[in-house]
C-alpha cells in the first residue's frame, strides 16, 4: 500500500463543485487531471521550467500508459494531497507513481509511463543522462537549487537573462530603463537549477545607513509559486544583516504585495507609479548578525 512517507513531493488541492457527480463524489475521470496537475508541480519542485528544459534536452515526454486504482472517494470541498515520485527509469521511458490522500487516507493510486521521444516524429529516444540524474538526485533527497551570491561581473549575464525575460519581454519595460548604473555596485543573488538554467535573481543596495534596499526581484514565469523567490529574498536579507543593516526596504509591484506580506513586509506610504507599473514601498526589520569572534592569541 502507498504511504505518504514514501513520497518526497506532494501537491495540495481542494475539490471543486464542478468535479462532483450525481453520486456526490468526485467523478472518476477527474482524478487523472489531479495527477496531471501534480506532475506539472513536480517539475517545478525539481527546479525545471518544463518546456524550456525539454527543448534543451532535444525531446519531450509522452504518456504511454496511465493505470488508476480507486480505493476510496473524495467529496466536495475536501483538501487532497496528490503525491508523485519517479519509480523507475528505463532506456527510453520512465515510470511515475502517484497517490491521492485525504489526510492519511489513501483514495487513488496511479502508474504513469512516459516515453522520451522526438517531438517531430514521436519516435523514442534514450532518456538523456542529465534528465536521469536530475530525477534520481531529487528522489534521493538532493538540493535542486544552486544559490549564488556575487557581483555583476560574475553573475550579470545570467541575472540579466532572467530580468530581460520578466521585465522587458513580459512587462514591457524598456531595456535602457531596466539596466542602470547601480548594478556594478550591488550585491546580486542568482538561482540556477541543476542544469545550469537561471531561474530567479535580485540585488541588494545601500539605501541609507542601516537600511538595505532590495530590487530587481525576478522569477521566470514557470517557477513562480515555488520557493525560488523566497530563497532569493532570504539570501539577500541575510547578506544585509551580515553587513549590519537593521531594515530592508523595497518597492513592490502591487501584484507582488501578498508575497512580501507573507514574508513579514509591511506597506509604507501611498502607491505610486514606477516604470509604468503601480508600486508601493514596503519594509521589514531584520536581525543584525553578530560580529565574528576574534581569533584567540597563539
Amino acid at each position: 500500500m502507498a504511504l505518504r512517507g514514501h513520497y518526497r513531493f506532494s501537491h495540495r488541492l481542494r475539490v471543486r463543485w464542478s468535479e462532483v457527480d450525481l453520486q456526490q463524489i468526485v467523478f472518476n475521470g477527474h482524478y487523472l487531471n489531479y495527477f496531471d496537475t501534480a506532475v506539472a508541480d513536480y517539475w517545478r519542485a525539481l527546479g525545471v521550467p518544463y518546456q524550456a528544459t525539454m527543448a534543451w534536452l532535444g525531446g519531450d515526454l509522452y504518456v504511454r500508459k496511465a493505470t488508476l486504482d480507486y480505493v476510496g472517494s473524495a467529496r466536495f470541498d475536501e483538501q487532497l494531497d496528490v503525491a508523485i515520485r519517479c519509480e523507475h527509469i528505463g532506456n527510453t521511458s520512465l515510470r511515475l507513481h502517484g497517490a491521492i490522500f485525504r489526510a492519511e487516507k489513501l483514495l487513488v493510486t496511479v502508474e504513469l509511463v512516459y516515453v522520451f521521444a522526438d517531438p517531430a516524429t514521436q519516435s523514442s529516444r534514450p532518456v538523456p543522462a542529465a534528465l536521469r540524474a536530475l530525477l534520481l538526485d531529487f528522489e534521493a533527497g538532493a538540493e535542486m537549487l544552486d544559490m549564488q551570491v556575487g557581483d555583476w561581473e560574475t553573475l550579470g549575464t545570467s541575472a540579466q537573462e532572467v530580468r530581460t525575460a520578466v521585465f522587458v519581454r513580459e512587462q514591457g519595460i524598456p531595456l535602457d530603463m531596466e539596466l542602470d548604473e547601480a548594478d556594478p555596485s550591488a550585491v546580486h543573488a542568482l538561482v540556477l537549477n541543476r542544469l545550469g538554467m537561471p531561474l530567479a535573481t535580485g540585488r541588494l543596495l545601500v539605501h541609507a545607513p542601516g537600511v538595505a534596499r532590495l530590487g530587481r526581484m525576478a522569477v521566470i514565469a514557470p517557477l513562480r509559486g515555488s520557493s525560488v523567490g523566497r530563497r532569493v529574498l532570504e539570501t539577500l536579507t541575510t547578506a544585509a544583516a551580515a553587513r549590519g543593516d537593521h531594515t530592508v526596504l523595497l518597492h513592490a509591484q502591487s501584484s507582488a504585495v501578498p508575497f512580501y506580506r507573507r514574508l513579514g513586509f509591511t506597506e509604507q506610504g501611498p502607491h505610486f507609479e514606477e516604470a509604468g507599473i503601480v508600486h508601493v514601498e514596503m519594509t521589514r526589520s531584520i536581525a543584525v548578525s553578530p560580529p565574528a569572534p576574534e581569533a584567540a592569541p597563539a
